[in-house]
């Protein structure tokens, strides 16, 4: 397998790659980034890179008078699908991709904040190399999507219908955190406590703190839809997953 040009973007410092850095350190991809909270940032020519990260970020895609480099970026990631290349969004990656394949992005019915369950289901688990029908993952978002025209929606939870596509087998879409770990949800944590209001679907620092096991998982979950994506395996050659169960806290 060849090494891959890796470009992300990143929209606020505490929101980076988490655990895909160890992923693209394991494979010896080369990686670059553009970061939008920076004023010097730049972008590199589409044809210079060759799978695209969309990282999160507590905007919306709407907030063109606040983030001027919206525009720009939606542009960009527009190049990039039609360029073919492999393109991944994350919670606000995965709006900014939905509404620039003109998909309308909206306000959820309730923020979700926490460790949750999220259901897979669809031919996209197959096309992925294989999920559990359910495991229980990070979210941290008040805005959902609706899935772009020829995309294959493959994961839901009870309180936001579309957490997950697929289109053209190369451009995927999770609206939930696979690369969370522990450090990563105590940065989101630190800067983002002002969310954290009663809510049916808002759990309390502490709770999410005491379950940030889920992380383990959820990072081989997301290591094995990235060697999907570049192709190191194939779906026979993945073992199986098993369901897991959400634990409580005390």
């Amino acid at each position: 397998m060849s090494t891959l040009r890796i470009h992300y973007l990143q929209h606020v410092p505490f929101e980076g790659l988490g655990s895909i850095a160890g992923w693209v350190q394991r494979h010896h991809h080369s990686l670059s980034v553009t970061p939008f909270f920076q004023p010097d940032h730049a972008l590199p020519p589409v044809g210079e890179l060759d799978w695209l990260i969309v990282l999160g970020g507590p905007m919306s895609v709407h907030d063109e008078r606040t983030y001027p480099w919206l525009t720009e970026e939606r542009t960009f990631i527009g190049d990039a699908i039609r360029a073919g290349k492999v393109v991944i969004g994350i919670c606000l990656g995965a709006q900014l991709i939905a509404h620039v394949l003109g998909a309308r992005v909206y306000r959820n019915a309730e923020k979700e904040i926490g460790w949750f369950p999220v259901q897979f289901s669809g031919p996209a688990t197959s096309l992925l190399g294989g999920l559990p029908g359910q495991m229980t993952v990070f979210h941290w978002h008040g805005d959902t999507f609706e899935l772009p025209e020829g995309a294959l929606h493959f994961a839901r939870t009870d309180t936001c219908a579309h957490q997950a596509f697929l289109y053209r087998q190369n451009v995927l879409g999770l609206q939930f955190h696979l690369e969370a770990t522990p450090e990563t949800v105590r940065q989101m944590l630190l800067h983002g406590s002002g969310e954290l209001v009663e809510g049916p679907s808002i759990q309390t620092a502490r709770e999410m703190l005491a379950q940030d096991f889920y992380s383990i998982r959820s990072n081989r979950i997301l290591y094995r839809l990235l060697d999907g994506l570049w192709g190191a395996a194939a779906p026979g050659e993945l073992a199986p997953l098993q369901e897991d169960t959400q634990r409580t806290v005390d």
